[in-house]
């Protein structure tokens, strides 16, 4: 690890513990939502802005519980975890490879369960809720920055290392995920507002 790369770590420290704040609150959002639900089906939750724009309609659906509980508790076990990471990383502390390995993998898993349930919510629900999309965004963001210390640390081989420091100098994964996230508001405007 080179000083020239310590900056992009500290930004990428930051990124991960504001994006997994407002995950947080998102899932402690989505997650009391869950509760009412749970009790009535059929309640007005404050994101039920119309047919398309609606928490309570995505909310019961299935693949709102596919575990068998509620999705966003998964976000009340996964997001403090990150927030410690990242504020462990910015406190200059570095993680174990093999334990930053394991959170890689576990993030990106929930980066495709991330887009699957969008998927599902724009494709087979017909209905988006807004606390879920802050959610995709925001699993977004963290995978990224998660990605970029892991393979600017050497976390992922130094194979990886080498071929990718200059294009992430250079904010290659910044471009990327800004291009993801703008596909995604480009869909949301296209198919829901």
């Amino acid at each position: 690890m080179t000083e020239q790369l310590r900056p992009t770590y500290r930004w990428a420290y930051v990124e991960m513990l504001v994006s997994s704040l407002l995950g947080l609150v998102a899932s402690l959002v989505l997650s009391a939502d869950a509760v009412v639900l749970a009790a009535d089906p059929t309640a007005a939750l404050s994101c039920n802005l119309s047919a398309k724009i609606s928490c309570g309609t995505v909310g019961t659906a299935w693949q709102s519980s596919l575990l068998g509980f509620p999705n966003a508790f998964l976000g009340l076990i996964a997001e403090p975890v990150v927030i410690t990471i990242a504020v462990a990383g910015l406190g200059g502390v570095r993680f174990p490879r093999w334990f930053m390995n394991g959170a890689q993998v576990v993030y990106s898993i929930g980066l495709v369960f991330a887009y699957w349930l969008f998927y599902q919510a724009y494709f087979v629900i017909g209905a988006l809720c807004p606390w879920c999309l802050l959610i995709t965004v925001t699993t977004t963001l963290v995978f990224f920055s998660m990605t970029r210390i892991n393979i600017l640390e050497g976390n992922l081989g130094s194979y990886l290392q080498r071929r990718l420091a200059f294009p992430l100098r250079v904010g290659l994964d910044v471009a990327l995920a800004a291009l993801l996230i703008a596909a995604l508001a480009a869909a949301v405007i296209a198919g829901y507002l």
